[in-house]
């Protein structure tokens, strides 16, 4: 019985496991359970606080028309701030409307921009995930290039723009010229009309209605063909300005076109070529450019042909001319430098470069002529007219001409256009003064030397013979020598020569102001001249350069 009693005590569940330290099996799966539940329950709550993070949070996504989509968390919450800033930190302004987010400025194509949008989490979640939350997304506006710039059209085709995007904004044509268009939805091909079996305009696109349209680019079209074509900028025929860039296109790429040669232009111009791409060069004139009153030719290789070149249309040359400088301009650059009786003040200073400078010959500035001196003589003053070609302006041009080494014909031309604008942006003034020589034929005659607004001097004269009278009218001196030979027909038919003539100052033809020994002066007596005693004429001589305007009347 007491080993009954003892094997029965020994006895256990065959489902019970007895493991060393005397625990049961069975006790220890009980708590593995719980274990697992808890880790269960604790991964789920990871996951309920890594979805309620997710779902908390905004989005910024690009949108079709605006520049992004703002899209607020599914949880809800309030949304606190949205910014946007361009490059070096710009803050850029927006307007935020139904979730769309509009620039309120002109933005680049390509421009980076980056948003940021501040939320507050509604409550139960921003006790769980945070009070607040942000999301900062950077991109880049929409671009849209032109597909193919260099096409090959059949006679009559029509020009169709390609584009790597459909475009909102178009602006096409000649430089300066654009034609601007604005559509109410995208279009990836756009048809244009064209002139002509070959030519270029410049476009440029943008995708977006709020985008700045960027730099254009040229695009041109040529006939079917084995010979190498050009087409040039600007359109040859058409008055070009002294700095305006010449661009010449070709169907096939430069390097096999041309080599390293470049085309030629006559006259030969300050300036360089530029390589814009694998079709195109442009010439970039410097300094002074062409020149006013030009003209201006482009040569290229016979084996070149250039589409709307000459009028045969398969010449090499293209030629333009430069339009001269405006007549008001000269006088308000020779009054500048002192060259007349008269100063300009200008409302719209000219900058103190070539390219300004020449500008404004063309498209001379507003101001105002005032006389420098209160006492003008009063037919000085009924000569001048601003703007209109005058006997003061013809004398003042001579005058900076005889100053710099020019030509004295008192026509402002290209060589003189250019040491005018030279002139004016060293602020070479004239340093001679202004005269102006009254002479009257009655009686007495005699002559009046008014020089920088005072009387200089006064003094009895001999002026022609009725058979060779001294013409009335205004003239600017043409030649100013110290001494000569004067030499000519009397009335009579016979001739003279008076060698030793001293200061003489040629004003018009054959009549001169100089000096000559008479026994009276006051009364005609010469060939047509303005004679003064020697001395006299000594005093008058220095005030007569090549220029001065002497009034006979």
């Amino acid at each position: 019985m007491g080993l009954d009693t003892f094997q029965r005590s020994d006895r256990h569940d065959p489902g019970d496991v007895r493991l060393a330290g005397g625990a049961v099996a069975g006790d220890g799966r009980r708590s593995g359970r719980w274990i697992a539940l808890a880790v269960l329950l604790g991964l789920a709550m990871l996951a309920f606080l890594a979805l309620a993070f997710l779902f908390s949070r905004p989005a910024i996504v690009v949108d079709s028309s605006a520049l992004a989509q703002v899209q607020m968390p599914l949880t809800g919450g309030t949304r606190e701030s949205v910014t946007a800033t361009g490059p070096g930190g710009r803050t850029i302004p927006m307007a935020l409307r139904d979730g769309q987010l509009w620039p309120q400025v002109k933005l680049a194509s390509g421009e980076p921009v980056s948003v940021e949008v501040v939320v507050r989490r509604a409550g139960w979640v921003g006790w769980l995930a945070g009070g607040q939350t942000s999301e900062r997304v950077t991109f880049r506006t929409p671009s849209a290039p032109v597909s193919d710039r260099y096409v090959t059209l059949a006679a009559g085709a029509p020009l169709r723009l390609s584009f790597e995007q459909p475009v909102r904004r178009l602006a096409y044509g000649q430089p300066e010229h654009l034609h601007h268009d604005t559509f109410k939805r995208g279009h990836s091909v756009i048809t244009l009309a064209h002139v002509g079996p070959a030519g270029s305009i410049e476009v440029a696109a943008a995708p977006r209605t709020w985008e700045r349209l960027p730099a254009p680019l040229l695009v041109s079209w040529f006939p079917p063909g084995t010979q190498a074509s050009a087409v040039v900028s600007p359109q040859p025929g058409t008055p070009i300005s002294p700095a305006t860039p010449i661009s010449v296109t070709f169907s096939r790429p430069v390097a096999s076109v041309l080599g390293p040669a470049r085309p030629r232009l006559q006259p030969a111009a300050a300036g360089s070529w530029h390589t814009i791409d694998s079709h195109t060069i442009v010439f970039r004139p410097a300094g002074y450019g062409f020149g006013l009153d030009t003209p201006v030719a482009l040569v290229l290789p016979q084996t070149v042909r250039l589409i709307g070149g000459q009028a045969a249309g398969a010449a090499s040359v293209a030629s333009w001319t430069v339009p001269p400088g405006s007549n008001l301009r000269a006088q308000q650059l020779l009054a500048q430098l002192g060259y007349l009786p008269l100063t300009f003040a200008s409302t719209s200073p000219v900058a103190n470069t070539p390219t300004a400078q020449e500008r404004a010959a063309v498209d001379p500035p507003a101001g105002s002529f005032s006389w420098r001196y209160p006492n003008v003589p009063g037919s000085l003053d009924g000569l001048w007219q601003p703007g209109a070609p005058n006997v003061v302006m013809r004398g003042a041009v001579m005058a900076f001409e005889n100053a710099h080494g020019l030509e004295t014909d008192g026509v402002v031309g290209p060589s003189v256009w250019r040491a005018l604008i030279a002139a004016s942006i060293a602020g070479q003034r004239d340093t001679v003064g202004y005269t102006y020589v009254m002479v009257s034929e009655g009686s007495p005659e005699s002559l009046t030397l008014w020089n920088d607004g005072s009387t200089r001097l006064t003094a009895a004269v001999n002026t022609g013979i009725p058979a060779a009278p001294t013409e009335q009218g205004t003239f600017p001196v043409y030649e100013h020598i110290p001494v000569g030979t004067m030499s000519g027909t009397n009335p009579d038919g016979s001739h003279y020569e008076d060698p030793g003539i001293p200061w003489i100052s040629y004003f018009n033809g054959g009549d001169a102001l100089h000096g000559f020994d008479r026994a009276s002066y006051g009364f005609p007596q010469s060939l047509g001249c303005v004679e003064m005693p020697p001395a006299t004429a000594g005093e008058v001589w220095p005030y007569t350069p090549i220029g001065t305007l002497v009034h006979i009347e």
